[in-house]
């Protein structure tokens, strides 16, 4: 036989209302008989609320009057409520109104009492959700109120081994993330050494290379010094013969100049001599052919203008003429009349 959902609870009520001994409720319940009796006592279960299990239908009242009048019998569960955690194993838990009504209470009784169980674990052990969870942690909750701390063990929405778990779940993953952290900067400590240490090896490393490489630059220096200084001193010799040709090329040049100048003068003035006298031979031709037709055609415009003065004055003179007898005539009547 399995015991009851909610065994200290249905133990609580069996004490306060039946006079069945401890035994026969420890074997009911599942209970150690000295666990019964400190029920009895007040000393255990103080804070739960008995849980009838009438009205539950685990029991009957026919049940319970027959073991109480023998002392010897034993409590048989009814038929439907011998497999009750099996029954809601399978069916994840199918809870009566009562035990859902009760879910916040036992929240809060896990939060007070065993601070240490992860959000995770208390979804797990009483089927509720993390916002519930957060709600009533912080007083958010909307039946804050009326919520008190009941035990689930008691209500029956867990067992005191699933209680352990959880609490031993919780705290397994508490030691891994401390060591977590505790070996994250152990790790990061040794990281650092082994930079530096690498970093020095390559300083060092750096160093001796640079002092080698220097040692064999001043070697190598020292054997050409005197190579550069022959090969100086050729170079500088050079550069003064070449300083020196310069400067004669230069006096040359200088003595060349004055009679390059005089003759590109004497050539500018030939030309320019030359030039003068056949522009004015070709004046001087050109000069008598111009006279000529300039006399011609004055002679012409002449000769023209008088030819058109005699034809004009030929006209003229008859009609002076006959204006000149007109008058006469008008006169000599005029002097007649008078």
């Amino acid at each position: 036989m399995t015991a009851p959902l909610m065994p200290k609870a249905t133990a609580v009520w069996l004490v306060e209302n039946t006079t069945l001994t401890f035994k026969q409720i420890a074997d009911f319940c599942e209970l150690h008989e000295l666990e019964i009796q400190a029920i009895a006592d007040g000393d255990i279960a103080y804070n739960i609320r008995g849980v009838s299990p009438i009205s539950n239908g685990q029991l009957s009242l026919e049940e319970i009057a027959r073991c109480e009048a023998d002392e010897s019998a034993r409590l048989v569960a009814s038929p439907l409520e011998k497999n009750v955690k099996e029954r809601n194993a399978k069916a994840k838990k199918v809870l009566s109104p009562t035990q859902r009504a009760e879910k916040p209470n036992a929240i809060l009784w896990i939060l007070k009492n065993c601070p240490e169980v992860m959000d995770s674990q208390i979804c797990k052990l009483i089927g509720t959700t993390k916002p519930t969870i957060n709600a009533i942690r912080t007083g958010a909750h909307a039946n804050m109120a009326n919520i008190r701390p009941v035990n689930p063990m008691a209500v029956g929405l867990c067992s005191e081994k699933d209680l352990e778990k959880a609490m031993l779940i919780s705290q397994q993953q508490a030691e891994l993330k401390e060591n977590k952290g505790k070996k994250k900067p152990a790790k990061k400590k040794v990281a650092k050494k082994k930079a530096s240490a690498k970093k020095t090896a390559v300083k060092e490393t750096t160093a001796k290379k640079s002092t080698a490489k220097a040692t064999a630059t001043k070697k190598a220096a020292e054997k050409k010094a005197p190579a550069k200084k022959t090969t100086a001193k050729k170079t500088t010799a050079k550069k003064s013969t070449a300083k020196a040709t310069a400067t004669a090329t230069k006096k040359a040049a200088e003595k060349k100049a004055p009679a390059k100048k005089t003759a590109a003068k004497k050539t500018t003035a030939k030309k320019s001599t030359a030039k003068a006298a056949a522009t004015k031979k070709a004046a001087e031709k050109k000069a008598p052919a111009k006279k000529t037709a300039a006399k011609k055609t004055t002679a012409k415009k002449s000769t023209a203008k008088a030819t058109a003065t005699k034809e004009a004055a030929e006209k003229k003179a008859p009609a002076k003429k006959t204006a000149a007898k007109k008058t006469t005539a008008k006169k000599s009547t005029a002097k007649k009349t008078k």
